[in-house]
């Protein structure tokens, strides 16, 4: 049995989200359909965020948008992305990510969307991960 139970930990992708804050802080989330992982480089200063589809790569369009489904719903969008990796990974960055965090702090899916595509983010136990990723990023600016 306990066997079984390792496999199946090993061959399941991990659904937790974790923020960390060395040498720059990052926050990353794995789903079925993604990888999720925003930056933060003090350096620069600049947030990144890069969604890599794990079985279809994005098709190149014009716009990417993010909706936030829950209590403080909203929609951000940007013509400002660039795709990489064979087009697998949908890259964003700017030097200010508030309305980004906001949205996968205080809701509970989130759609990442081109007018091709949807990858859909559940957000359960993403708070406290934002929280500390916010607090990473605050500690760099002073």
């Amino acid at each position: 049995m306990r066997a079984f139970l390792t496999a199946l930990f090993l061959a399941s992708p991990a659904a937790d989200w974790e923020a960390t804050s060395s040498p720059i802080c990052t926050l990353t989330h794995e789903t079925a359909e993604a990888h999720i992982h925003l930056t933060y480089d003090p350096g620069k200063p600049l947030y990144t965020l890069a969604i890599t589809q794990k079985s279809a790569p994005w098709h190149p369009t014009p716009w990417f948008a993010m909706r936030f489904i829950g209590p403080n719903e909203t929609v951000i969008s940007t013509p400002q992305h660039a795709l990489s990796d064979s087009n697998q990974t949908l890259n964003v960055a700017d030097s200010g990510f508030g309305n980004v965090l906001d949205g996968l702090q205080f809701n509970a899916t989130a759609l990442a969307f081109t007018e091709a595509q949807t990858v859909t983010i559940p957000l359960e136990g993403a708070a406290p991960e934002v929280q500390k990723f916010r607090a990473c990023t605050a500690a760099q600016l002073s």
